[in-house]
């Protein structure tokens, strides 16, 4: 069963800033001097004013979530918290709210509301302070797991938090200048960050990291080509994908780590979408997914046992099968449970790997990632035939020189 979304999961922020003109009160120069306003005169943060400000705290790079009860599993939220309340915080910590340690995510001026992003990392008092109001810190995966991604709204949450992660991640990891080695600042209400050092003055802006992700396809034989990492938990099977180099192509990127990581040499490179993605370690905090098909010229797998712990061609029927549809969502409905416990201030929770089962309730033999993953897109529009998001018919019959090429 094929899994169509309007947008990938961690794309389609509702609150994205779209930079507008700097005189409108809800672009970030101008809720910044709000801000600032706002901060120096705690009167004014007493009293009701226009726009409103909300502010999500991250730890650890866990955003702040709760958590309600739903018909058939419970459904997380944000943890957004007003400008005095997240003041009263950090003060009730020893801390001090400054405007410098907001980052601006984005505005809805239809509901005059400003967003803001704040890292907690080392205020360890406010956990339990939290979660007595039924508050908890989360893992961004264990979210994007936990979303049901029918749930246009749900998905704009994850979006967010996602966008908020890969800034707050920035901000972590640029706290000098790699120019001159100064101390930076930030600027632009977090959305850039400037050296000290007046004779460098260099600005800094956060980093997209393009990563290449592949279905290499078989045309002659129906098969695609699936790999396993050694971080993945068992059973689980996906593309191949890696790093662009300096000075390289998109489609030559897809060609060399096809080459380096199996052995399998690539022609025809058809692109298929691209994807947000804030999940990696923090080393990588903002990645951008690019989704290719991959027709391959050889079939021969020779695996670098460095990168890989094994790769397989795999038959349309077999793939269709690591494909089921309600276990997704079995899925889905334990780690929003999870999330739940967690919020209720319990600890332990259930392996997400053991619910990737048959519905006759015994193992699958592989599973493939979830609809939160460009991976499951790619290889279910392959399985399925379907047009991709670029207008490209998948076809595994038909001549190269029918397709779209990017």
């Amino acid at each position: 069963m094929s899994i169509n979304l309007q947008s990938h999961a961690f794309a389609g922020n509702p609150i994205r800033s779209k930079t507008p003109k700097s005189n409108d009160p809800f672009s970030s120069v101008s809720a910044f001097d709000s801000l600032k306003t706002r901060l120096l005169d705690n009167t004014l943060l007493q009293q009701p004013s226009s726009p409103d400000f909300k502010v999500l705290p991250f730890r650890k790079g866990r955003p702040l979530a709760s958590s309600t009860p739903g018909e058939i599993s419970p459904s997380w939220h944000l943890g957004w918290i007003s400008l005095p309340d997240c003041k009263k915080l950090l003060e009730s910590c020893g801390a001090q709210l400054s405007e410098d340690s907001l980052v601006y995510l984005g505005s809805r001026s239809e509901e005059d509301v400003v967003y803001w992003a704040i890292d907690v990392s080392g205020e360890d008092s406010l956990v339990p302070e939290l979660g007595r109001k039924q508050f908890c810190f989360v893992e961004l995966r264990t979210l994007m797991v936990a979303t049901d991604w029918a749930d246009e709204q749900a998905m704009g949450e994850l979006a967010i938090a996602g966008n908020a992660r890969a800034l707050l991640e920035w901000h972590n990891l640029s706290h000098f200048c790699g120019v001159c080695g100064a101390k930076t600042f930030p600027m632009k209400a977090g959305r850039r960050k400037q050296c000290s050092n007046i004779r460098c003055n260099k600005r800094i802006y956060p980093r997209v990291d393009p990563v290449v992700i592949m279905l290499v396809i078989d045309r002659e034989n129906d098969c695609a080509l699936l790999s396993r990492q050694s971080r993945f938990v068992p059973r689980m099977w996906s593309c191949l994908a890696g790093f662009i180099e300096p000075g390289e192509s998109l489609e030559e990127a897809v060609r060399r780590e096809t080459w380096e990581e199996t052995g399998i040499e690539v022609g025809d490179v058809i692109y298929h979408s691209s994807q947000p993605w804030p999940v990696d370690p923090s080393s990588m905090p903002c990645q951008l997914m690019v989704g290719f098909f991959a027709y391959a010229k050889s079939l021969e797998i020779n695996v670098d046992k460095e990168e890989l712990e094994d790769a397989k061609w795999h038959g349309r029927e077999d793939v269709k099968k690591a494909l089921t549809f309600a276990e997704y969502k079995k899925a889905q409905r334990t780690a929003a449970a999870k999330v739940e416990h967690m919020c209720k201030g319990v600890v332990k929770g259930q392996s997400l790997a053991a619910d990737f089962n048959v519905e006759s309730r015994e193992l699958s033999p592989m599973f493939i990632p979830g609809p939160f993953a460009i991976a499951h897109h790619l290889i279910s529009s392959w399985v399925n035939q379907d047009v991709a998001p670029n207008g490209v018919q998948v076809q595994t019959n038909q001549s190269s020189s029918s397709m779209s090429k990017l």
